[in-house]
């Protein structure tokens, strides 16, 4: 069993047993090809504890700052993350991000650029121009009860059916601005569906 397996089924223990974690809507997951999940951001507890239901590797892009740091930069990596320089350009996450696609992975975003615990912030484009780059769907999710996370208050995870730009040709602006709210508007949907965006 691979690392990434084993701190998923450790994490997924954690989230069961000491928070309640539960989740709907996981047959809406291609086993195979290409996939992004997108998801809100209130927690940094978000991506291990949403990704942790997902029945397929899932990486994430993390800030860079974060592999620095002495054995959480090791373990992030060593879980599939990659890192992101949210100062400067996107075109390396970007490339790595398609990279991953193109290689059938599935990659974890959250539209928002970053937590959003007060909901003030847009969504921004990248996860339409990754799946017309990557030509993949997009299953919307959304996970509750992570702000203020405790133990025995319950998390709650939400995901929606895939979402597809037109196939067999690029994506105009239009539609991918389009995309983008049809993604978001689904993340919103499933949050208030199981609780709200707490």
């Amino acid at each position: 069993m691979s690392l990434f397996w084993i701190a998923r089924n450790l994490i997924r223990f954690i989230t069961v047993v000491f928070f309640r974690g539960s989740a709907t809507g996981v047959e809406h997951i291609p086993k195979t090809g290409p996939l992004i999940v997108a998801c809100n951001h209130i927690s940094y507890f978000d991506p291990p504890m949403m990704g942790c239901f997902v029945p397929r590797e899932i990486h994430y892009m993390a800030k860079k700052e974060l592999f620095e740091i002495p054995v959480l930069g090791p373990g992030i990596r060593a879980v599939g993350a990659y890192p992101v320089d949210r100062e400067g350009s996107a075109t390396a996450a970007i490339k790595r991000s398609v990279e991953e696609l193109r290689a059938g992975n599935c990659i974890g975003i959250f539209p928002e650029g970053g937590r959003n615990t007060d909901g003030d912030k847009e969504a921004r484009a990248g996860v339409a121009l990754l799946a017309s780059l990557g030509k993949c769907p997009v299953v919307p999710a959304a996970i509750v009860g992570t702000k203020g996370a405790r133990p025995f208050r319950p998390i709650k995870v939400a995901f929606g059916p895939p979402l597809r730009l037109p196939e067999g040709r690029k994506a105009t602006r239009d539609e991918l601005e389009k995309f983008t709210e049809s993604v978001m508007s689904a993340i919103f949907a499933l949050a208030e569906s199981i609780g709200g965006n707490s």
